[in-house]
């Protein structure tokens, strides 16, 4: 919100004593002496700025001096009353290379111009020499407001994330942490927060690294939460059912690689709902090969990976997929199961929204609606980019999705009595040309309750200490959340 400041200037020619001036003005304002009296020193002005954006208890220690030359005129101040809370939906107000007002990163950079509004001005005569005429007359342009965003964002259900996510941190030793929830029907983001963050009113003490919002701005691999579309993807193309077999006897040899599963453990004679549950990368490359190169990489571009999502905040970026004449045999093999594909997480929270849903692409979108100045609201309807999955897939792969929270290694922390469909993910990091088997981005993604869903969410920590896998990190701090959430939003267990 905006608050009520002050531009605090002078106006020498009236000024008696300059440095006397300059002293009491320097002392209330906490600036140096030589900056003020410098200011005061410039040739032939009537008028100078001394300070904008002057509080209002600053101003009132000014007028009680009772300096003539000294003037104040009203201008806006930007106002965060949660502090850092939703630094990275918000972004923060600079300035740019003329000194003005200007957003920067999320929704005060994406909407600067419809916050910002209009600059007022005050135009004076001025003599052949270009010298202000004392006596002249003055016209003045009052400022006009911008306009109000009403947000999708819960402010709530933004606390109990940000909350949560402090506390999983700490607990599970991670370096950073992102959580992102979405209503699947929408796009709407309910609620999006990434820390290490930044207090937006005082954004000029913090690295600027820290201004990007990782969950649009950054990329990571996704892991074994990928399994869960690339899975629909092979039942959508008919060339699988939750019920295919295969025999999961050992390792899978693909162009000299071998690709054993996480545990080392084979269950044999499996089902393609089997190896959802248990995570089977052997499984994944078994479907990959169903659906074929070209098959593949069709369904990956479908899906909206390599391309941005168009979210409303400034800081979003995309990472390429290469050309797909580069794509070898282990690459296809190795994205089935997320790994060798880069994403944002705003993609993929999207993407798996689309099983959430009955099969539709939303646009994810922050802002719901805007106001003007006249009261007058502007809604932004939700946009259905297009239909990737019959609904008949996305139940299919919902089903899979609740056996493997109800089977897998998670199905400890999972609140009783709820229908989640889940899946966790655990992704080494590529380093200088490898993957660090000890460094990795813990994550799960999910949606709840299983058949009305009221939300979508995706946990990712980077580097948790406590554990490398994301059934004991990401997925317990998942269901952190979503306990919260059940609460929020008053549904029962059954």
């Amino acid at each position: 919100m905006n608050k009520q400041a002050y531009l605090t200037y002078a106006e020498p020619k009236e000024i008696k004593d300059m440095n006397d001036f300059a002293k009491k003005i320097s002392d209330v304002l906490a600036i140096d002496l030589a900056s003020v009296s410098a200011i005061l020193a410039q040739p032939n002005r009537v008028w100078v700025p001394i300070q904008h954006k002057v509080d209002v208890e600053k101003v009132e220690l000014l007028k009680e001096l009772k300096e003539k030359g000294l003037g104040f005129e009203p201008e806006p101040k930007r106002y965060y009353p949660e502090a850092s809370m939703a630094a990275h939906i918000l972004g923060f107000v600079g300035s740019d290379q003329n000194g003005l007002d200007r957003g920067y990163f999320g929704l005060e950079g994406y909407y600067d111009r419809e916050l910002k509004g209009k600059e007022g001005s005050l135009q004076i005569e001025k003599d052949v020499q270009g010298n202000p005429i004392l006596i002249g007359s003055t016209y003045r342009v009052d400022p006009e407001d911008g306009r109000n965003l009403i947000l999708w964002v819960d402010r709530s259900v933004q606390a109990i994330v940000e909350k949560r996510l402090k506390e999983g941190i700490e607990k599970y030793g991670a370096k950073e942490g992102s959580v992102v929830i979405m209503d699947p029907n929408t796009g709407g983001i309910l609620a999006m927060a990434s820390f290490p963050s930044y207090d937006p009113r005082v954004f000029y003490t913090t690295e600027k690294e820290r201004y990007i919002n990782p969950i649009v701005g950054s990329t990571y691999e996704p892991g074994s939460t990928f399994k869960v579309l690339i899975m629909a993807a092979g039942i959508e193309e008919g060339v699988i059912t939750p019920n295919t077999t295969m025999e999961e006897t050992g390792p899978v040899e693909v162009m000299g690689y071998w690709i054993r599963t996480w545990n080392n453990k084979y269950n044999g004679h499996v089902t393609m709902s089997d190896v959802l549950t248990h995570s089977s990368n052997v499984g994944m490359v078994f479907v990959a090969n169903k659906l074929g190169k070209k098959t593949m990489l069709r369904v990956i571009k479908e899906f909206g990976f390599g391309a941005l999502t168009r979210v409303d905040l400034e800081d979003e970026s995309a990472p390429t997929l290469r050309e797909d004449k580069e794509w070898q045999e282990i690459d296809i093999a190795t994205a089935s199961f997320g790994q060798g594909i880069a994403v944002t997480p705003i993609q993929m929270i999207r993407a798996v929204s689309a099983i959430a849903n009955g099969g539709n692409l939303m646009e994810p979108k922050i802002v719901k609606a805007m106001v003007d100045t006249s009261g007058k609201t502007t809604t932004i309807p939700p946009k259905n980019i297009k239909t990737i999955f019959s609904k008949k897939t996305a139940e299919q792969v919902t089903e899979m999705m609740v056996a493997a929270v109800e089977n897998g290694e998670a199905k400890y922390a999972k609140p009783p009595g709820y229908r989640i469909a889940g899946k966790t993910g655990t992704a080494q990091i590529p380093v200088e040309g490898y993957y660090d088997d000890k460094k990795t981005i813990a994550s799960f993604v999910g949606f709840a309750p299983a058949d009305t869903p009221k939300f979508v969410m995706l946990v990712t920590l980077r580097e948790p200490s406590s554990s490398q896998w994301g059934s004991e990190t990401a997925a317990p701090l998942f269901f952190n959340i979503a306990k919260d959430l059940f609460l929020y939003y008053g549904i029962s267990p059954k």
